[in-house]
């Protein structure tokens, strides 16, 4: 059974910056894509990051428009964790973010459809003032 959960959420102003933490457990880091998804109150959850399986050659990492060339997602498996960087963090960033993972071969996009993801953590809440 995979099991995640995340840490290093929190409050910070706009322009600060933010490093969100996912230990995973339970799941092969070749057999999985992950990413970062949020969900802000009164909106639905959107994908924020993604990454393909460990050995997944053929795609790189995917961004959402909104946070594209702030954040970064990267994945150490040697210690089983995903990592969000945030870096200038806006007011609109506000929302309970939380890593999952699907089921994909090496060979597959990452997705930042919210509905492809199969395993979830409990979130972390991240708030941006301004």
């Amino acid at each position: 059974q995979v099991q995640l959960v995340e840490s290093g959420g929190g409050s910070v102003q706009s322009g600060g910056s933010l490093r969100l933490s996912c230990a995973a457990s339970g799941y092969n880091p070749r057999r999985y894509c992950m990413g970062w998804l949020r969900q802000a109150p009164g909106k639905e959850r959107e994908g924020v990051a993604s990454i393909p399986t460990d050995d997944g050659a053929t795609f790189g990492t995917l961004y959402a428009d909104s946070v594209k060339g702030r954040f970064t997602i990267s994945r150490d498996s040697s210690k089983s964790t995903l990592y969000l960087q945030m870096n200038l963090l806006k007011p609109e960033d506000t929302a309970m973010y939380s890593c999952a993972a699907y089921r994909c071969g090496a060979y597959s996009r990452p997705s930042l459809d919210p509905y492809v993801y199969n395993y979830w953590g409990q979130g972390t809440q991240v708030t941006v003032s301004s």
